[in-house]
């Protein structure tokens, strides 16, 4: 009786100070999760918004596109926009002290812009030159700015801080927004806004059924594969 007893308050103990630690780890995480999202009531509510948007408008236009368009069309259109964004792709690597990257990407655009008929081709990457996605956000990770809080807006989507004023930066700067007249500028921006949204169709359904909770789930989805592209995929260890 006695064994049993100092047994069970023993055991008692033990779950007391499992529960204690468990306790004290959801804080901290509670915590660590405010800090990098102190917004996320105003995030979410957004969120909400762009959900809103993205079914009745965005995705069925995409969906229309994605049936009516043929394959070698649609390729065509993104390889044009991302030959648009080679130079200035190409000057971020700069920026961020990877002259040979610079230059790789000038001569991608170069190749592009000449063989494959204005972008319409991508004959740089069938010769073997890769494509480094790279914008001003991740420079500015590069010369030691802080991701700041994460943000959500409807349309622009998912973003730090840093990452909004770099966005802001990099649609300044990119050579559609001094395309005239205005409506071929506005017409440009649509398909290039519709040929995107019509490249995530596929992972829709990928995220429906993996995230119990959406937000949170685009949300560090988001966060690591920026952590991965200002890392040129080689990010650090973190700590648990």
């Amino acid at each position: 009786m006695t064994l049993k007893a100092g047994f069970s308050i023993r055991r008692l103990v033990r779950l007391l100070a499992l529960g204690g630690a468990l306790f004290v780890s959801t804080a901290q995480a509670s915590a660590q999760e405010s800090q990098r999202d102190p917004y996320e009531n105003f995030n979410r509510s957004m969120f909400s918004v762009n959900e809103a948007l993205d079914k009745y408008a965005a995705r069925p236009v995409a969906q229309a596109y994605d049936a009516a368009v043929p394959l070698p069309v649609k390729a065509s259109v993104g390889n044009f926009f991302g030959n648009v964004g080679e130079v200035w792709g190409g000057a971020n690597n700069a920026l961020q002290g990877k002259p040979a990257d610079a230059g790789l990407g000038l001569t991608r655009f170069l190749i592009n812009s000449t063989v494959g008929i204005l972008g319409l081709f991508d004959v740089a990457s069938e010769l073997g030159l890769e494509r480094y996605n790279e914008d001003f956000g991740q420079t500015m990770a590069v010369w030691g700015v802080g991701n700041g809080p994460f943000v959500f807006l409807p349309v622009v989507g998912p973003r730090t801080s840093r990452d909004l004023l770099g966005w802001a930066v990099d649609t300044y700067v990119d050579p559609v927004s001094a395309i005239q007249p205005e409506s071929v500028r506005i017409g440009t921006s649509v398909l290039r806004f519709v040929d995107i949204r019509a490249g995530l169709l596929p992972a829709d359904k990928v995220v429906e059924e993996a995230a119990l909770d959406k937000y949170a789930y685009v949300r560090d989805a988001y966060l690591q594969r920026r952590r991965n592209l200002i890392y040129d995929g080689r990010p650090p260890r973190q700590d648990d």
